[in-house]
């Protein structure tokens, strides 16, 4: 799709969220829009997954925001709709739910108040997370006899250890915004009343930065998460070697030296 045909499709009327373009910030802002629990239906994650593809490929966004109106992050999923849908929509929940992590662009989600199950799963799927002290994660899906289904008890597992997973996961436990910041799997822990203005100001420095060497970044970082040291090692050495002939890197350099501020473009 060309600009014109992302930006009319992003315009569109979405299920239980809408998107907001700010091209002056460069930024594209995903709201969850069914407050005050913010429920995420089946057929939403779907479109989700759409949008931040849309977001992705817009020339005119470098951070793409992930937030919620309300007091409440997400309570979680449609419970109905697991029992309603077929088998084939359901073995894609994950693939959709992963659409941040599949970005080139990051990705930062600002969680306050309850943060249940799929929006919990949508959240760790994100690069930078930003809890208010209200916030409150889990993965309650015991209660209901089943298990995180779209990479919650994995990527958790990762961030925190096998211990810290099973307490979440096996007892159906919530963890508070400063003891997820202590656990390490959020960036960072603000009164609630500064929540907007952390994400805001997250995004205004990621801004400053070379888009290119941030997409190298993050696919760097993402895929040597299952690599070996070896081979992870090799691989950050290839890309950097690629970044040095840059003409982003040429510009920091002499805007280092020039003891001005660099003006990057991504190239």
């Amino acid at each position: 799709m060309n600009v014109s045909e992302i930006e009319q499709f992003l315009n569109t009327e979405f299920d239980g969220f809408k998107v907001e373009l700010r091209t002056d910030q460069e930024r594209g802002d995903i709201i969850l829009g069914r407050p005050p629990y913010n429920v995420i239906a089946m057929s939403q994650r779907e479109y989700l997954r759409q949008v931040f593809e849309a977001l992705d490929a817009h020339p005119g966004v470098r951070v793409i925001v992930l937030r919620a109106e309300g007091q409440h992050f997400s309570s979680g999923g449609d419970i109905r709709g697991f029992l309603e849908a077929s088998p084939e929509h359901v073995s894609k929940l994950a693939w959709n739910v992963a659409a941040a992590e599949r970005c080139s662009k990051p990705v930062i989600v600002a969680n306050r108040g309850y943060t249940f199950g799929v929006g919990f799963e949508l959240s760790l799927a994100c690069d930078f997370r930003i809890a208010s002290e209200t916030a409150r994660y889990a993965l309650p899906e015991q209660n209901l006899g089943q298990i995180p289904g779209s990479g919650g008890s994995a990527r958790l597992q990762k961030m925190i250890g096998i211990t810290r997973t099973k307490h979440m996961v096996m007892r159906a436990k919530r963890v508070s915004g400063e003891q997820a910041l202590a656990w390490g799997f959020v960036t960072e822990c603000v009164p609630d009343d500064e929540l907007e203005s952390a994400t805001d100001a997250l995004v205004e420095e990621l801004r400053r930065f070379s888009p290119l060497a941030q997409r190298t970044a993050k696919k760097l970082i993402n895929d040597n998460e299952d690599s070996p040291l070896k081979v992870a090692i090799e691989m950050e050495g290839h890309c950097y070697s690629r970044l040095r002939s840059s003409a982003d890197f040429k510009e920091g350099v002499e805007a280092f030296h020039a003891k001005r501020p660099a003006v990057f473009k991504g190239e």
